[in-house]
């Protein structure tokens, strides 16, 4: 049996992206290893889904710089020790390595003198994450530095995985080798999301006659925008009757946003609902009549994919969205209700208009359904398996059983 070996500096059972492909890789017939930072668990190394995941106990205290560089430089140094001693087991035929940092890809380099590929899955452009979140100036000596890591790092990859088609572009214009490229895009597994039952606690915000909903999920940081779907909100609710908007997730600004909609008057129409499991999201979308993402415009978010756009998508819902650059690349105008970015009189006039028209809503829906089919994660998946497969090479028929029939299992 090939096997593959996963590092991620994330928390492993809540990064669905990774899960998505490790669990692919078993069902393909791989052997999956995982580093990871451990989270929510007591144990340092358990199976989840016939994945086996080794896990440091570092946490995420992010928030300032020197926290960021402390975290990556303490993972790095043990996945640097980690690896090499399970290739000696393993021996791995490819170790993906998951951004951020970019230069986690060195933490690898033992396992490459041992014989294994090296995959760069480039999750984040982290030049531009870091002017987005601290108001870094692009022309200063930290992004140059960011820049350098970042080709040093793509280049010493065998293969790069870029997360959809302009970041691929933009990493090229900065020396990425196209044919060493391939896009595998972050969208939802149909099957398993759609799988989950409604759950009870769903149930909290029961539907009533003549209600309509407008929902977010996800974290409530001040690039996501919530603040400009309250402001908006509260300009036109009187135009809404029974129009609500739920918001599902916690974060720094959850204060700020409830007292916000009390200033707004519409505090009775807001309902922040709080962290939600990933589990029950989809009973919550079930609920909801449009989904909105008022994300702001900036040098970070022109870029943005957000995995919450694929979920409405898949349920049916039309999606009030900002017209940005990646968004827009991949959907057109009869798919997704845009609105100009940073701009509340141009959502609240897009909130008004869906709110207004069943038809319209059910024509969005359908048409990002239409848009979404080439993207969605059965193709991306199959571009995935394809791509460990010509790196691994052909793997031999096996009587082992398969580690995705293994329960889920914690060890000491």
């Amino acid at each position: 049996m090939k096997a593959v070996c996963i590092l991620l500096q994330n928390p492993y059972d809540i990064d669905m992206r990774v899960r998505r492909k490790a669990e692919a890789l078993v069902a393909a017939g791989y052997a999956v290893d995982v580093l990871a930072l451990r989270a929510g668990r007591t144990e340092r190394t358990y199976t989840l889904n016939g994945v086996k995941v080794y896990t440091l106990g570092l946490g995420k205290k992010r928030g300032s710089l020197a926290r960021y560089v402390f975290e990556y430089v303490a993972f790095f140094a043990w996945a640097l020790v980690r690896l090499p001693l399970l290739m000696l087991r393993a021996r791995y035929a490819v170790v993906d390595v998951n951004t951020l940092p970019d230069f986690l890809i060195f933490a690898a380099a033992p396992a490459r003198w041992m014989g294994a590929k090296l995959i760069l899955d480039m999750h984040e452009i982290t030049p531009e994450f870091y002017v987005s979140k601290y108001g870094i100036a692009e022309s200063s000596w930290v992004i140059r530095v960011l820049r350098r890591l970042e080709k040093m790092s793509f280049d010493f990859a065998d293969r790069v995985i870029t997360i959809h088609e302009p970041i691929e572009d933009l990493l090229v214009g900065r020396g990425l080798a196209r044919e060493k490229s391939t896009v595998i895009m972050n969208a939802v597994d149909e099957v398993s999301f759609g799988a989950h039952p409604r759950s009870s606690s769903a149930g909290e915000a029961p539907r009533a006659p003549g209600r309509f909903v407008m929902m977010y999920h996800g974290t409530l940081t001040p690039i996501y925008g919530l603040d400009s779907a309250i402001e908006a909100f509260g300009m036109v609710h009187a135009e809404m009757p029974g129009a609500e908007l739920w918001i599902l997730g916690g974060g720094p600004e959850k204060s700020a946003l409830e007292r916000l909609a009390q200033t707004r008057g519409v505090a009775s129409k807001v309902r922040l609902l709080g962290s939600v499991p990933p589990a029950e999201v989809p009973a919550w979308l079930h609920q909801c009549d449009i989904g909105v993402l008022p994300m702001r415009r900036d040098v970070f978010l022109e870029f943005a994919f957000p995995n919450k756009l694929s979920e409405y998508i898949i349920f049916g819902k039309s999606v009030v969205v900002p017209r940005l650059k990646t968004i827009r690349h991949y959907f057109s105008e009869a798919a997704l209700a845009y609105f100009e970015p940073n701009n509340w009189s141009d959502l609240a006039r897009q909130m008004v208009r869906v709110y207004g028209d069943p038809g319209l809503r059910d024509r969005l829906a359908a048409q990002a359904r239409v848009e979404y089919a080439p993207i969605r994660w059965d193709v991306m998946k199959q571009r995935y398996l394809k791509l460990v497969d010509a790196m691994a090479g052909p793997r031999r028929p096996t009587a082992e059983p398969s580690r995705a029939a293994e329960a889920t299992v914690g060890q000491r």
